[in-house]
Parts: C-alpha cells; sequence; structure tokens
C-alpha cells in the first residue's frame, strides 16, 4: 500500500471566528483585496459585517456568479482582481463564490484567460496565484479546503473539475454562527453533500487511512446532527457539529476525490436544476447497496462503525433522511419523463470519477440505476 496525503490549508475553527479576519489578512501579507460573494451575502449585510471585519482593505465586491459558476464568472472576477490590483481576495458564502474565487485566484497575476486552463489544459502556475482566504456560510462543499474548482464551460456545453495545488485558499474561517440562518432545504441539500463526500472518500478506490479516519468522523456527525440542524435551524450546537463535519469531510475527499453519486450528480443539476447536495443523495443509497455487494467487507465495517447492523441499514437511513427533508427521490419528482432522457442521464453520467467506484460500472450499470429510481 501506498499513499500521499497533503493540506496545505490553515483552518481557522469556531463561533465568532469572523471577527479575526483581520489578523489573519496580516498573517498574508494582504494589503488591497477583492471580497467575492453571492449576491443573496452581498445585499442581507453580511458581506459587508465581513468587509468591517477585515479592517478597510476590502477594495472591490464581486457577486456575479451562478448557482453553478462558470468560466465567463470566472473571467469577469479576474478582470476585477487584476483591475483592482488585488493582492489578497476573501471568498465568502457556498461552493459557487469558493470554486469562483479559486480559479480565478489562481490565474490573477497572469493575462490569460480560465479556459486555457480549465479546458485546453495550460498548467496553472503558482507565480500568477495570489493568496485567498475562504469562509463558509454553508456547511457542505468542503470548498473551503480543497484546491478543486468545478466549472461550467457554457461555450462548450462542459462541466469538469479543475486542480492545482496553487489553488488550494491559504487559510479557510469556519464560523458556525454564519450557518444559522441557512434555510432548511439548503441545510438538507448542503448536508447531504457532506455525508456524500464522507462515504464515497471512504470506498474510493484512491482510500488512504487519515483521509478514511476524516470519513468516519464526519459520517457518524451527519447522521446525529444533520435532522436537528434541519428541525431546529436556531440550534448552535447542530450548526457546529455540521460545519465540523463538512470541514473533516473536506479533507476526507480532499485526496481519495469521489465517487458514483458526484459524477451522477452533474447531469441531474445541469439538466434538472437539482442542488448538488441534492443531487448525489438521489443515487447515493442505491450506492451504498450496489457497493457494499461487491467490495471486500469495508463498507459493512463502516456501517457498523456508524452505529448502523450493516450497510443496507445504513442505506435505509439515507432514505429514511431524503424523505423526512423533503429531498427529490425520484426521477420523476425531477421532471424526467421520457426514455431518450434516461438514456442521456445514463450518457452524461460516465464521468472519470466513476473510475474511483470501488465496483466497476458501464452504461448498462448506470441506466439500470436510474431505471430503478424512475
Amino acid at each position: 500500500m501506498t499513499w500521499d496525503f497533503s493540506m496545505p490549508v490553515k483552518i481557522h475553527f469556531g463561533c465568532g471566528k469572523t471577527r479575526e479576519i483581520g489578523k489573519i489578512i496580516d498573517e498574508i501579507g494582504g494589503k488591497r483585496g477583492v471580497l467575492v460573494l453571492s449576491k443573496t451575502l452581498k445585499n442581507n449585510g453580511v458581506g459587508e459585517k465581513i468587509k468591517e471585519y477585515c479592517g478597510g482593505r476590502i477594495a472591490a465586491d464581486f457577486c456575479d456568479i451562478r448557482p453553478n459558476p462558470t468560466t465567463d464568472n470566472v473571467n469577469e472576477c479576474v478582470r476585477v482582481l487584476r483591475e483592482t490590483g488585488a493582492d489578497f481576495a476573501v471568498a465568502l458564502g457556498g461552493g459557487s463564490p469558493m470554486d469562483c474565487c479559486k480559479a480565478a485566484c489562481a490565474i490573477a497575476k497572469g493575462e490569460d484567460i480560465i479556459e486555457s486552463y480549465h479546458t485546453m489544459g495550460k498548467p496553472v502556475s503558482a507565480d500568477e496565484a495570489i493568496p485567498m482566504i475562504a469562509v463558509p456560510t454553508t456547511s457542505g462543499t468542503g470548498s473551503e479546503i480543497t484546491n478543486i474548482s468545478v466549472l461550467t464551460d457554457m461555450k462548450k456545453g462542459i462541466k469538469t473539475p479543475m486542480n492545482d495545488p496553487a489553488m488550494y485558499p491559504k487559510a479557510a474561517v469556519v464560523d458556525p454562527e454564519l450557518t444559522l440562518s441557512v434555510p432548511p432545504k439548503v441545510t438538507a441539500s448542503t448536508g447531504l453533500d457532506v455525508l456524500a463526500h464522507a462515504v464515497e472518500s471512504y470506498w474510493s478506490v484512491l482510500h488512504q487511512p487519515i483521509c478514511e479516519s476524516c470519513s468516519l468522523h464526519a459520517a457518524r456527525l451527519v447522521f446525529r446532527w444533520l435532522y436537528k440542524a434541519y428541525t431546529e435551524p436556531d440550534n448552535i450546537t447542530a450548526r457546529e457539529k455540521m460545519a465540523e463535519a463538512s470541514i473533516i469531510a473536506g479533507v476526507a475527499f480532499s485526496n481519495p476525490r469521489t465517487t458514483g453519486s458526484h459524477a451522477c450528480s452533474f447531469p441531474l443539476t445541469n439538466l434538472y436544476g437539482v442542488p448538488h447536495g441534492e443531487a448525489c443523495a438521489m443515487t447515493l443509497d442505491y450506492f451504498i447497496r450496489l457497493n457494499a455487494k461487491g467490495d471486500d467487507g469495508r463498507i459493512e465495517c463502516f456501517a457498523r462503525d456508524c452505529g448502523f447492523a450493516d450497510a443496507y441499514a445504513m442505506a435505509d437511513e439515507v432514505t429514511e433522511l431524503k424523505r423526512k427533508m423533503g429531498m427529490a427521490m425520484t426521477l420523476s419528482q425531477i421532471g424526467v419523463k421520457a426514455e431518450e432522457e434516461i438514456e442521456e442521464l445514463t450518457r452524461l453520467s460516465m464521468h472519470p470519477l466513476l473510475k474511483n467506484n470501488p465496483v466497476k460500472l458501464d452504461f448498462d450499470d448506470i441506466k439500470k440505476m436510474y431505471e430503478a429510481i424512475k
């Protein structure tokens, strides 16, 4: 067995930690920055509060970001960074601002557009990057500690990740207080994304012991605290535990990556607008049952360590969580009506992440899964 592990992001975790962001900017030598955030956070005052904590060093905002960020979004963000002369950026929000900001910061001091790196294979140079501070407002994506940015090239019709060591945030500020206002549906979707990260990274063919331990810790937290955070949104303990689960699951999948559920989530989101975490959860219970049949017993051990009798009981709990939190359970619920749509979903699900799945899957296997949940 051989494996590698790297996690260069300095993590600052705890309620109220955003009030210390000025000190973190001092640590990275930041003088002039850009705040990258969602329009909601710009309009509801959270962005202004973060700028206040930054001590007057935010020179511009950028909030023109789609829920699934595009290469055009990144290029516009890069333009703002370059015109501002920014030597750092702060990303505030969920996965979309994070992914947009990571890609933009990676090429901020260069002259090219992101498509050259994203789909044309140009290597990212550390000399072109500026440091980024990630401040998540949801407990889900783990994007604040990974070097992965999932972008959609609208002109080419391609949604694919790019990653490079230069794309790691310099620091992550994880403040559970920022998640208190997250709506229940978003809490559910992002929380199920955490669970998918934990489970998929554990069974990935690239699994390794440090990440396995994180996978198990994160999954236990989700099974114990997600529904409480959903039903009691002001419960700061539940919010804190889900924020912990999110960042630990981010560590878990940072090296092994994800597998089948994430591969299938992309077309469910792109074609039918299903939020990312909800899209992952649509197939997660199916994949738990499927992979439990074909591995060497590791998934059974994982399920028992999470407190379940076996992997099938764990899958049943995922199904029940989806039901109780109003997540989509079938393809018909999201608008899939015709057989040719299932064919298209299957074709678009044949993503490289499937190669990480412990059970090898072909077109017919994925189509059979979609037929089972139609």
